[in-house]
């Protein structure tokens, strides 16, 4: 058996003869850089959304960086955001001058706990930036009465949840910007980098377009400094595929999700995921946690491997022990229900077109460390 974390190729050979057509005609227009197909993406990426505006952008990284900017941020101001996550969101808030302030996740979610926010909040604080981890909204109804009631910006990261939903309402449209990655084995996998921020601010949108263009309104006038961030044609047409067959693939993922939870279901050693009320919850990443018992993680680990089956671990050590960030001035034990996670959580393989019969075969495989590790089964 052999089982990726996630598997691109078959996704393309089932969407190849229209992405191959997307693609060529991009070829024959000669138009590489921004462009009408740029353009039709925004618009599509904006009503699915259901956003006034949307700006690609290079990267999901350079998203969170020009929107942070976009809303001000600057050289002494502090943004409030989680320690579990990956290292481009405190990236982001760095290459603007301002200080990363952590506050620690709920153990169930992993998400930044929002009870947290309130007391971490000083007189430099000028934003929160939340991520949707794995795909599970944060709790944004918490937040943004929270920011609201202290006049914070919020942008949040939804590198991992193009299509969550909360309280009925998409995640990226609650605060200021939303901000979204394109990377492969996102929910929306470009050829490539690519990114994208919504906002229903026109100021935030306008500031954007003129970052990513080297700081131009118009062309080899420059009002201020800016970036090369600029979404190619390619890369939008490939996308403006696949984002036709997005609800669909949540749909399937959602599925998958649940018969993991229910072949799991009678593992002891294993927290499945959840999903909050009012969340929907969109399973970029299918992740467990394998709770601290004779069975370890690397047990898990390796004999997933043996099997041909991929995991991955998101993320072995939170963002307040990196040594890139030593300067911020954490210590081990600062933010125990991150440092927990980083310890616990393995990423099952999760993509669309995984089929079901796969997902019991890789539980079963999971189930059998737990025979293997009784005297019943050490005796065999």
């Amino acid at each position: 058996m052999q089982v990726p974390m996630t598997d691109l190729v078959i996704q393309y050979e089932n969407l190849k003869e229209e992405i191959d057509g997307a693609v060529h005609g991009v070829m024959s227009s000669g138009g590489f850089i921004m462009g009408p197909e740029v353009a039709r993406f925004e618009e599509e990426m904006a009503a699915f959304c259901q956003a006034p505006y949307a700006i690609g952008v290079g990267s999901g990284t350079e998203a969170l960086h020009l929107a942070l900017r976009a809303c001000g941020i600057g050289p002494g101001d502090e943004v409030i955001t989680t320690p579990f996550t990956f290292f481009a969101t405190t990236e982001a808030i760095l290459h603007c001058g301002a200080k990363p302030v952590f506050v620690d996740v709920d153990p169930v979610t992993m998400n930044m706990d929002c009870d947290l926010i309130e007391p971490a909040i000083t007189d430099r604080t000028k934003a929160v930036l939340p991520v949707h981890l794995y795909g599970h909204p944060v709790d944004m109804g918490r937040l943004m009465s929270v920011a609201r009631a202290h006049k914070l910006q919020v942008v949040e990261d939804c590198a991992q949840a193009l299509g969550a939903v909360y309280d009925g309402q998409q995640v990226g449209t609650f605060g200021h910007a939303g901000c979204f990655s394109f990377f492969p084995s996102k929910m929306l996998g470009a050829f490539g980098d690519g990114g994208m921020v919504i906002t229903s601010d026109e100021e935030v949108a306008q500031r954007i377009d003129v970052l990513r263009k080297h700081g131009s309104r118009e062309k080899y006038f420059h009002s201020e400094v800016g970036f090369n961030s600029r979404l190619d044609a390619i890369q939008a047409a490939v996308l403006r595929v696949k984002l036709r067959h997005l609800s669909s693939w949540i749909v399937q993922r959602r599925g998958l999700a649940a018969a993991y939870n229910r072949c799991l279901d009678s593992v002891p050693w294993i927290d499945a995921p959840t999903e909050s009320p009012g969340s929907l919850h969109c399973y970029n990443y299918y992740t467990v946690r394998i709770k601290q018992s004779e069975i370890k993680r690397d047990d898990v680990q390796a004999r997933l491997k043996e099997n041909g089956i991929g995991s991955a671990i998101y993320y072995p050590l939170s963002l307040h022990l990196q040594p890139a960030l030593r300067d911020l001035g954490h210590q081990a034990g600062d933010f125990p229900a991150a440092e927990a996670a980083q310890e616990e959580v393995l990423s099952l393989p999760m993509y669309p077109e995984l089929e079901p019969p796969r997902v019991e075969e890789i539980a079963g495989v999971i189930a059998e460390l737990s025979s293997a590790s009784s005297p019943a089964g050490n005796r065999a």
